[in-house]
């Protein structure tokens, strides 16, 4: 019997300059970097994205600080999401607190043996932080289950 696949589940690090995105395989298990494209180009990015693949829901990390409060950098990122729930009403949007993701990708991607140049290119550090992000987001659906 073939394993029916679902539409993928995409994770956005939204910054200032630039934004993170992975999404997982079909079958919403592995999560994947996909690129990091410039702040000014997500919709565009998103747009293509949409095109070409199926897509059942969008996770947006959502900072916090230590306090479990909204850190700084809700500011900008509140109204992106807003704007991509009334732009693709259809999905799902949801938001998954990104703390340490950064921290996390930049020990992964020691870890990894990436010298220190590579560590410095702050793209690949948004990538590899969207990609925690869904894989956490995926193993928080597992645990709720």
């Amino acid at each position: 019997m073939p394993i029916e696949s679902m539409g993928r589940i995409l994770a956005i690090d939204y910054g200032q300059k630039r934004v993170g995105v992975a999404a997982t395989d079909e079958l919403q298990i592995t999560s994947n970097g996909i690129d990091t494209v410039r702040t000014v180009d997500i919709w565009q990015f998103l747009e293509d994205f949409l095109k070409d693949y199926d897509v059942d829901a969008i996770v947006v990390g959502e900072p916090k600080d230590m306090m479990n409060q909204p850190s700084d950098a809700s500011r900008f990122i509140e109204p992106f999401v807003k704007k991509l729930v009334k732009k693709y009403p259809r999905l799902k949007v949801e938001r998954f607190d990104e703390r340490f993701t950064s921290k996390m990708a930049f020990d992964a991607m020691i870890e990894g043996g990436l010298s220190k140049k590579k560590r410095q290119n702050k793209a690949l550090v948004d990538k590899v932080s969207a990609t925690l992000l869904l894989q956490s987001y995926l193993s928080s659906k597992e645990i709720r289950k």
